[in-house]
Parts: C-alpha cells; structure tokens; sequence
C-alpha cells in the first residue's frame, strides 16, 4: 500500500472515530456507550466474566506489561491519551527515529500524546540487545524519557498482546518502527510504516487531529 493511500485509510478511519467521539474534550468515557465501544449490539447483555466491560472500555488498552526495567506496566493508564505505539530496534537503519519519536512526545505530551516504545527482534534481528542494554542506548544517543517496555515478539509467538490487537485491526508491523495511533478512548485508527518519519507532515497532522477530538 501507499504511503498516500495508506494516509487516506487513516485519516477515514480517524472520520469515523472523532463522528463516534462527539466533541468532548476530556476522553473520560461519558456520551454513547455504543459510539464508544462499536457495535454496541455485538456484545452480550450479561457476561460471565466481570472484567469484561471494563476491558471493552479501555479499547486495545487492556494489557498490564514489563517496562524496560522490569517494572509492570498497566496500560489503561493511557486511556484518555492518544497513543502512539512503536516496534523498535536499536540496530536498525531508522533508529535515528527514536530522536524524532522523543521531539514528537515532548513537543505534545502536554496536549495529551504519549509515545510508547516496544523493542523486537523477531522481524529482522536487529534488537540483540539485553532490556538494560536498550535502556541505556535510547538515553545516552537519543535522551529517551517516553515509555520504553521490555523486549518482546510482535510478529511470531508468542507475540506480544498489544501487537496481536493492533496487527488484527490495522495489520501486522511490515518492518521495524511501525507506528501505530490510538485514540483517547483506546481504539487503533491509524498506522504509518518505517518511511514515515515521526515529524513528517502526514502523522503530525493525524496526530494533532486526535489531539484536539
């Protein structure tokens, strides 16, 4: 696909999201339920389950993962953010996106944006590096402070379970530093590949777009 027509799936995706959205600022999950969540009549009346609802509320959000230094991580934290999430590797040609990653996040982190860096190997090998290892390469070569997690897959099992929500709606990652857009209510609307750079004028408009739903 196109970087064009890649843009234009997003930016309808992203329509249909803001419609669903309404014009309220604070992404605390009032208005329509149904808007919200989707197709509200798919889902069963009673469920077994108790924990259903809510994880239905955080959208893709529902998962609690290691930072990289260990420390769990729950990721509805970020519901009512817009989420930028992103497979890394710290061998790979475009790592010089993690400077352009980190200028993005602290340019809009106040309006609400939050850059969430997942590292990988299983793509094309260039992660070979220990979690305490990529730790210290983001901050001493880029000055990294944006969320970074612990190394995982997220194309082969076991795959990590944000990326097999992501991949099963907007596809899998085609190479390192896929960039995958989420909006406040946790829902995946958009996603820009390698050759996007983190300040390139299509992600950046999609990005403040977001923001200002």
């Amino acid at each position: 696909m196109s970087r064009i027509a890649r843009y234009f799936t997003c930016v309808l995706v992203l329509a249909g999201g803001v419609a669903a959205c309404g014009n309220g600022p604070s992404g605390d999950g009032e208005g329509s339920e149904a808007a919200a969540e989707g197709t509200q009549g798919a889902l069963p009346t009673a469920s077994s389950d108790p924990g259903a609802a809510e994880r239905t509320k955080l959208g893709v959000l529902d998962h609690t993962l290691p930072l990289l230094d260990g420390t769990e991580q729950d990721l509805a934290r970020y519901r009512g953010k817009v989420v930028l999430v992103v497979n890394t590797a710290s061998e790979c040609g475009f790592a010089p996106q993690f400077g352009g990653l980190e200028s993005l996040y602290r340019e809009r982190r106040k309006e609400g944006l939050v850059v969430l860096g997942f590292p990988a190997d299983d793509l094309v090998g260039q992660e070979p590096r220990s979690d305490e290892e990529i730790a210290d390469f983001c901050r001493a070569n880029f000055g990294v402070t944006f969320p970074m997690f612990s190394k995982s897959n997220v194309v082969d099992d076991p795959v990590n379970p944000l990326f097999a929500e992501l991949a099963a709606t907007l596809g899998e990652p085609t190479y390192n530093f896929n960039k995958y857009l989420i909006d406040r209510r946790g829902r995946p609307v958009g996603r820009f590949d390698q050759s996007t750079e983190p300040d390139d004028p299509e992600l950046t408009r999609v990005v403040d777009s977001l923001l200002a739903a």
